[in-house]
């Protein structure tokens, strides 16, 4: 079982964790981007291009039998990080439905672009299944 690092008087964070502990079947996902599997950016901008992030995301750990419970790490690539923060409450909506009350330590770094020109958001994970 992965158990979240909280030192004590620190303040809870919000949307992820300062730290993970985790043993077991470590799973890397590469970075995955907002198109679907046919290659095509859905209608939205960013906020579909996270929800389609995410959903590719859960379908390469769904290979390994792993689910969102499994995810410790994340990193998130933004090419604006005002995009982001003004998109933070339709973000929280999507991960609650699509990753659950489960949150990895997390950074988001702002980029100046994306291999794929069209691509607003990049996500690579880590996984650990327990043994």
């Amino acid at each position: 079982m992965n158990r979240v690092l909280l030192p004590e008087g620190w303040p809870r964070p919000r949307g992820y964790s300062n730290g993970v502990a985790a043993q077991g079947l470590m799973v890397f996902v590469a970075g995955q981007i907002g198109w679907t599997p046919e290659g095509v950016f859905p209608d939205g901008g960013f906020v579909a291009q996270v929800r389609q992030t995410l959903v590719n995301t859960l379908a390469v750990l769904a290979e390994a039998g792993a689910g969102p419970e499994h995810v410790v790490r994340m990193t998130w690539y933004v090419v604006d990080k005002g995009e982001y923060l003004s998109a933070l409450r339709e973000i929280g909506a999507i991960w609650r439905e699509l990753m659950g009350p489960h949150y990895p330590a997390m950074a988001v770094v702002e980029v100046k672009g994306l291999i794929e020109d069209a691509a607003r958001v990049e996500i690579e994970s880590t996984a650990v299944i327990a043994d």
